[in-house]
């Protein structure tokens, strides 16, 4: 274990990021999830390091700052689309995102080392606290769970887990896995402090077996969805040279034989209005031939816009729309939009006026024989709560995106990684389409059955799976993890106020 006490505060912090940065390489598309375990095992030895409570804050954001930054690269690539107006800010934009995201960490650093009487009773408040400090990251302001603890387990059995205890659960076993394993080194204690830092990595693999075994294995319907991934690059996205260009080549993946039961359009893939769209409806109905067609496109209701998704049935008329409710700050709307809009500030995504207003939140659109689908419009798929909200229970979770503000680095694969989750969390298939991809259609045990490749344009089609049984996360949702959490730190306070009363 590093000796983190014989070096000067500012060579702790540099370290401390360093460490943070190397455990955010669990994440996708590397998922090298050892090295969160390591990064987090080394935070049991960054608390006993502090002197204070604020050396505790200063390395708990040192090391929250580090793991952001790197799990958080891909936030620079929106800047870049239009460089010569937009670029200055990309790194402005990172390092702000990464500090402010890491003031959660600081927040757990500082109660654990302040009401923290003991080192034990330190390691389990900071475990607690942490948990608490990303259940709240992806609430607190609109809410940011990119990058939890948990996504790092969507390659393996462990992920199983999220249908019974969700990402926040997880993500708490996680946090107790890791520190526990850095805790027991601190102690060099032999084969006593082996047995205490492998019992919770135990528990973890044994759970994870259980759940997944108890699983049962999906199965297919007799429905086909084609997804349609025309890759419109986003500086040519809405070039109108190259509008029709991407418009025709969604409809002739759409035109293509055989027939499947659902086609698909990824998020604002109609280059006009809805209220203008009647003979882009019109050609995208003759493409499908009586084929229901759910299409991204925008629209507008007086003075304000929508990103929407839209359902044209077998004949081309508009049986459904949805309006993305979950909006992204400062990409789809710019928070007291009326004022920033007078220095020239607009939400980078949003094509039309100042920025998108929100819809009024879930809802499910009926889509022929395949049923009900809770439509997702890309960022609102990272937040497993907008999905506990559906008023009732899919047969499917529908995700339109366009990851093409990602990039091709670890963005568009990160996004992936949460939509499995939310398969996983509630044992729903997802047909996923995006404009540059990853285009996927994924099981209810989160595994990707077809997919489209990063950066291909083209079309596929994937036989939809059926739903499995509601799980327990879908019927309680984050409150369970919420009380695990409390508990916890309430019986650790007590615990220690009564060692204390023992002691006088």
């Amino acid at each position: 274990m590093i000796a983190f006490e014989a070096r000067p505060l500012w060579l702790r912090l540099a370290l401390a990021a360093v460490i943070g940065a190397v455990a955010a390489l669990g994440l996708a598309p590397w998922g090298a999830w050892p090295l969160t375990l390591l990064g987090l095992a080394v935070l049991p030895a960054l608390l006993t390091a502090a002197a204070t409570p604020w050396q505790a804050a200063m390395l708990g954001w040192a090391f929250g700052a580090g793991y952001f930054l790197r799990a958080l690269t891909w936030l620079v690539e929106p800047f870049f689309v239009d460089p010569d107006r937009y670029a200055w800010m990309a790194p402005f934009a990172l390092g702000l995102m990464a500090g402010g995201l890491a003031l959660f960490w600081s927040a757990a650093f500082w109660g654990a080392h302040r009401f923290g009487r003991t080192a034990g009773g330190r390691l389990w408040l900071l475990a607690v606290a942490l948990g608490l400090a990303e259940l709240a990251r992806a609430y607190l302001f609109t809410g940011f769970p990119w990058a939890g603890l948990a996504q790092v387990w969507v390659d393996t059995p462990v992920a199983q887990l999220l249908a019974w205890i969700g990402p926040h659960g997880l993500g708490l076993a996680t946090l107790v896995v890791g520190l526990a394993m850095g805790h027991a080194v601190a102690l060099r204690r032999g084969a006593r402090a082996v047995i205490f830092g492998l019992c919770p990595a135990l528990g973890l693999a044994l759970g994870a077996l259980a759940v997944a075994g108890a699983r049962p294995e999906p199965v297919t319907t007799d429905k086909t969805v084609r997804l349609v991934q025309p890759n419109a690059r986003q500086d040519r996205k809405w070039d109108p040279e190259w509008i029709p260009v991407f418009f025709r080549r969604q409809l002739d993946y759409t035109a293509a034989a055989p027939r499947p039961d659902l086609i698909v359009w990824p998020e604002s893939a109609v280059p006009v209005l809805l209220e203008e769209a009647g003979p882009a409806f019109e050609a995208i109905a003759r493409a499908a031939r009586g084929v229901p067609v759910a299409v991204g496109i925008q629209r507008t209701e007086g003075a304000r816009f929508y990103n929407s998704l839209a359902v044209l049935d077998e004949t081309g008329a508009v049986a459904g729309v949805y309006d993305k409710h979950h909006l992204v700050p400062f990409g789809e709307y710019v928070p007291f939009g009326d004022l920033a809009a007078r220095f020239g500030l607009r939400g980078l995504a949003a094509q039309l006026g100042n920025g998108y207003s929100a819809g009024p939140g879930p809802r499910l659109l009926r889509i022929g024989a395949l049923g009900t689908a809770l439509p997702l419009i890309c960022y609102e798929a990272v937040f497993a709560q907008d999905v506990q909200a559906a008023p009732e229970r899919p047969d499917f979770l529908l995700q339109v995106t366009n990851d093409g503000w990602f990039g091709t680095n670890s963005g568009p694969w990160q996004h992936l990684a949460q939509a499995r989750m939310r398969a996983i969390e509630q044992g729903l298939p997802m047909v996923r389409v995006a404009n540059t991809g990853i285009s996927a259609m994924i099981d209810p045990l989160g595994r990707i059955t077809a997919s489209l490749a990063l950066g291909r344009a083209g079309y596929l089609d994937a036989a939809l799976p059926a739903p499995l049984p509601p799980t327990l996360y879908a019927r309680t949702g984050d409150w369970t993890a919420l009380a695990v959490m409390l508990t916890a730190m309430i019986g650790v306070m007590l615990l220690q106020q009564f060692r204390h009363a023992r002691r006088k």
